[in-house]
């Protein structure tokens, strides 16, 4: 069983490949996201391209996709007047938007607009294998760093859906709840006595903590908690 695979399963998605649209205003980048979704997985199958808001417009209505990978910026408009055109015709198309852009009014309108998620041309191959898999499946998934713009953005909008970090589906409940105490300073023993658990549990946690962020010590930690806004 492969990796996206493993994620097609845990997240939900329908057993045959998910059937993706590009639209990119540059050809060389569609290419080697092609090539490489091609080479990762057969869970994934790219079914057609654009590079332009009209040429996206009359493809995803021909091929009716199941999750349209789109860029945010393009000459002739944007991934926002994409959704725009398109939601109200395809309602059931899933948008995972896909751009260089980090700005949080870029993140913010294009989610206003319908996308169902936000990540950075910097995400890995790999990585952007198992976002397909889980907008598909119905989850909203974002850059780690750009979910604060959506939180913020959404806070107070009745029905908001639950937003996704993938680092942080990794870690269980309990680990959560440690790592968001030790964020906001507490020691080992405070936290074991405001969980009702063992210091040497606390200890446990935090080491399973470290070892599924890749951080080296508990300030690490703490920034990557203060980050995600867990704290």
């Amino acid at each position: 069983m492969t990796e996206a695979t493993e994620a097609a399963e845990q997240a939900g998605a329908p057993r045959r490949p998910v059937r993706v649209y590009l639209v990119d205003d540059h050809a060389l980048f569609r290419a080697g996201v092609r090539a490489e979704l091609d080479l990762l997985t057969d869970d994934v199958d790219v079914v057609g391209e654009a590079g332009s808001v009209g040429e996206a417009v009359a493809g995803i209505s021909h091929v009716k996709p199941d999750v349209v990978l789109l860029d945010v910026h393009m000459p002739d408009g944007g991934g926002a007047e994409v959704l725009r055109r398109i939601r109200p015709d395809l309602p059931d198309v899933v948008f995972l938007a896909l751009s260089v852009s980090d700005a949080a009014e870029d993140v913010i309108a294009v989610i206003r607009a319908g996308a169902r998620g936000y990540v950075t041309k910097t995400i890995s191959s790999r990585e952007l294998v198992t976002a397909v898999l889980r907008v598909s499946a119905g989850d909203a998934v974002f850059s780690p760093r750009l979910a604060g713009f959506v939180l913020d953005a959404f806070a107070d909008r009745p029905g908001a859906a639950p937003i996704s970090d993938p680092d942080l589906d990794l870690l269980t409940p309990r680990e959560r709840d440690v790592l968001r105490l030790l964020a906001r300073g507490y020691a080992y023993k405070e936290i074991a006595a405001e969980l009702f658990i063992s210091v040497k549990t606390v200890e446990t946690h935090v080491s399973s903590v470290l070892r599924k962020t890749q951080m080296s010590n508990r300030y690490e930690l703490s920034r990557w908690a203060t980050d995600r806004r867990l704290v």
